[in-house]
C-alpha cells in the first residue's frame, strides 16, 4: 500500500480504520449476545438435570429404606447416579451450574468477585498447586521448630529470644491464611474439603495473630515461662512428619479412587482428621498422638495462666484454642473412623446375602472392594 501525501488522503485513511472498528465492535457484540444465549441455554439444562439427579437420589434412598426395591438394584442406581454427577462436576458441564456465594472469609480478602474457574484445566491446576504448597510447607513446619528448639539449646542458655519466634509466629500466620484462602478457592470450585478443616485454620490463624503480641521473655524463671512454647514446637515438628505421611500415602489413593470413580478429579487429601485403608495401625495412633499432644500444651497453657506464671491475656486465649483444636480434630477423626466401619459393615452384610441367595457380586460392590 502506497503511503497518502495528502490531507484528504489522510482523512479518507482514518474514516476507513474508524469504520473497520465499528464492524468489529458489531461482530463482536453479535458474537458475545449469541454465545450469551446459548450459555443460558446450557445453564438451564445443566440445573435441570442437577435437579432430577438429586430426586432420583431422594427417590433411590426412600425406596431402599421402604425395602421395595432390590439392594442390587439400589446399587446399580448409586452408581449411575453418582457417575453422572461426576461427569458433570469434573467436565465443562460444571462452569454451567449454579456458583456459590464466597464465603465471608473470601469477601473479606477478595471482594464480591467470582473465583470460580470455568475451564477444568485451570481448576486442576490449581488444585495441584494446593497440594505442591502443602508438600513445601510440611517440610518447612519440621524445620523452622528444628532450627529455634536446636539454638535454644546450644547458643541461647534455655530461652528463646522473643524475635525469632515472633518470626516464625508471624510465618504461620501466612501459612494459615494462605491455606484458608486456597481452601476457600478450591470449595468453590467443588472440591470437597470438610468444612472444619477450614474453621480449624481460622482458629490457628487467630491463635498465630495473639501469639505475635505475646511477650514470651522473663527472667528469672525464663524455663517456666516459656514451657508452653517448647511444648509448641515439638508439637509442631510431629505435624509435620504427619502432613508429609499424609501428602504422599493419602494423595496415591486419592489418585486410586478417582480411577475407579469413587471420587472426582477435584477433590483433595483432608487435613490432618482423615486416613485411608492400609495406613490404620500408622496414621491413626500418629494423629490420635498429635491431638492428645496438642490438648496437652493447651491445658499446660492454662495453667500456667490459672497459677499466676504467666498471666497475659494471650496465654489464656491461645490455650483455649489449642484445645477446641484438639477437640474438633479428634471428633473428626473418629467420625471418620465411623463412617469406614459403617461402610465395612455395609459391604460384609451385602456380600453375606449374596452369597446366601447364589447370586453373583454386583459391578458397584466389586468396584468398592478395590
Amino acid at each position: 500500500m502506497e503511503k497518502p501525501t495528502g490531507e484528504s488522503e489522510l482523512l479518507q485513511e482514518a474514516s476507513r480504520v474508524l469504520e473497520r472498528a465499528k464492524e468489529l465492535q458489531d461482530s463482536a457484540s453479535s458474537l458475545i449476545s449469541k454465545t450469551k444465549s446459548e450459555e443460558q441455554s446450557l445453564c438451564h439444562r445443566a440445573l435441570a438435570l442437577d435437579s432430577e439427579i438429586q430426586r432420583l437420589r431422594r427417590s433411590t434412598g426412600a425406596a431402599a429404606k421402604a425395602g421395595t426395591v432390590d439392594y442390587r438394584t439400589v446399587d446399580q442406581m448409586e452408581e449411575k447416579l453418582f457417575k453422572a454427577k461426576c461427569v458433570m462436576s469434573d467436565g465443562d458441564v460444571s462452569s454451567f451450574l449454579p456458583v456459590k456465594s464466597n464465603d465471608r472469609f473470601l469477601r473479606m480478602f477478595l471482594g464480591p468477585i467470582n473465583v470460580r474457574a470455568i475451564r477444568k484445566d485451570v481448576q486442576l491446576k490449581m488444585k495441584e498447586e494446593y497440594n505442591s504448597f502443602r508438600d513445601r510447607t510440611a517440610i518447612l513446619f519440621m524445620l523452622f521448630p528444628f532450627i529455634l528448639l536446636s539454638l535454644r539449646n546450644w547458643f541461647w542458655d534455655g530461652c528463646f529470644p522473643a524475635l525469632p519466634v515472633q518470626l516464625y509466629q508471624a510465618w504461620l500466620l501466612c501459612l494459615y491464611t494462605s491455606l484458608a484462602l486456597r481452601e476457600n478457592i478450591l470449595r468453590a470450585n467443588g472440591s470437597d474439603i470438610r468444612p472444619w478443616w477450614v474453621y480449624h485454620h481460622y482458629c490457628a490463624m487467630g491463635m498465630a495473630l495473639i501469639s505475635l503480641t505475646w511477650d514470651i521473655e522473663g527472667e528469672p524463671d525464663c524455663a517456666r515461662k516459656q514451657r508452653g512454647v517448647q511444648l509448641f514446637l515439638a508439637w509442631a515438628m510431629m505435624q509435620g512428619v504427619a502432613m508429609l505421611l499424609q501428602n504422599r500415602y493419602q494423595r496415591q489413593r486419592l489418585y486410586t479412587r478417582i480411577a475407579l470413580g469413587k471420587a472426582r478429579r477435584m477433590d483433595v487429601v483432608w487435613g490432618e482428621t482423615a486416613g485411608v485403608e492400609g495406613q490404620l495401625w500408622l496414621l491413626y495412633p500418629i494423629l490420635f498422638i498429635l491431638q492428645a499432644f496438642e490438648a496437652y500444651v493447651g491445658v499446660l497453657l492454662l495453667q500456667t495462666a490459672v497459677s499466676g506464671v504467666v498471666s497475659e491475656w494471650q496465654v489464656v486465649v491461645c490455650g483455649t484454642l489449642l484445645v477446641a483444636m484438639a477437640i474438633g480434630n479428634f471428633i473428626n477423626t473418629v467420625q471418620t473412623l465411623m463412617a469406614k466401619s459403617r461402610f465395612k459393615a455395609m459391604k460384609r452384610s451385602r456380600s453375606k446375602q449374596e452369597f446366601d441367595h447364589g447370586q453373583p457380586t454386583s459391578p458397584s460392590a466389586l468396584r468398592d472392594s478395590s
